[in-house]
């Protein structure tokens, strides 16, 4: 339970709403803000202006998955005004209220550091990726049968990372028969792909592999799919990037060579925001709790 535990909002989209539910479930003290133009009420939570004096008593702020922006501004799809985190506000926030969201840009940390809050960054849990690793890959299926006219099942298929996304991106393709190739830097990835019956290639060999590529999905945040490596490529590929943005792509060059290739980090709150806001509610809620049992204070 979080008896007793004041737990702020600063803006999200509808992935925060089923973290919003879950502190209210677990009677915490809620209150939002940048939630003005939300039409459904939650009772035993209270809309706010972002002000110093509401953040005073905070044990715990929550903020959207991306932080903010490099100027500060927070983005919230239920408020018409902009929401702009400060140095005062964050200095209005008492010695022990930890903050929380998905990644945090340099502003953000900068602002934190300042005054030494707790920051988590929960999509740098293992945890949670391997959970948003399973509504990204029913996204990037979804996105890939969209944009092409063969079947995944037999065709010729590249995953590019055997990370937590990777790893369920390459074995989802595999059970639906794809003709799986795996692109990885680490001998034991590479080990763990001949393992699971896949063919595994060092990334450095990435531009010899796309030569007869159906479907390639990256998600390593580094641009490995140059225009080098994509003059390689039949011009029928479709290249889907998962990685977080600008992505791993060169996508000037694959428009200029008529291949189809799209910008999809994001999955989890596009094709499935309330499953991914009960991942996140599961996690946080944790968190928020043995903050209190932590000795001083700390999540972890």
């Amino acid at each position: 339970m979080l008896t007793g535990i004041h737990v702020a909002f600063i803006g999200g989209d509808a992935r925060q709403l089923e973290v919003i539910k879950r502190c209210i479930q677990l009677d915490a003290s809620v209150t939002l803000v940048g939630f003005d133009n939300l039409e459904s009420n939650f009772t035993g939570a209270t809309k706010k202006p972002l002000t110093c004096d509401v953040l005073k008593d905070v044990d715990a702020l929550i903020l959207p998955i991306v932080g903010t922006d490099d100027q500060g501004y927070v983005e919230s799809i239920f408020c018409s005004k902009q929401l702009q985190l400060l140095d005062e506000h964050v200095a209005s926030l008492p010695s022990h209220c930890v903050v929380y969201t998905g990644m945090a840009k340099p502003y953000l940390k900068k602002l934190l550091a300042s005054t030494r809050l707790p920051l988590v960054e929960l999509l740098d849990r293992d945890d949670v990726a391997i959970y948003n690793s399973i509504p990204t890959v029913e996204g990037a299926l979804m996105m890939a049968i969209q944009h092409t006219d063969i079947t995944i099942h037999g065709s010729q298929s590249i995953v590019l990372g055997l990370g937590r996304t990777g790893l369920s991106m390459a074995r989802a393709l595999h059970a639906l028969g794809a003709r799986v190739r795996v692109g990885a830097r680490r001998q034991e990835h590479l080990a763990r792909i001949y393992e699971m019956g896949l063919t595994p290639f060092h990334i450095s060999e990435v531009r010899q592999q796309v030569t007869n590529a159906d479907f390639i999905f990256n998600t390593i945040p580094q641009l490995l799919l140059t225009a080098e490596v994509i003059a390689q490529m039949p011009q029928s590929a479709f290249i889907l990037d998962l990685a977080s943005k600008p992505g791993g792509t060169d996508f000037r060059y694959a428009e200029r060579r008529g291949i189809k290739a799209l910008l999809a980090p994001g999955l989890p709150g596009i094709v499935a925001p309330k499953t991914a806001g009960q991942i996140l509610a599961q996690t946080l809620s944790r968190l928020i709790a043995d903050q209190r049992k932590a000795p001083g204070g700390d999540a972890t």
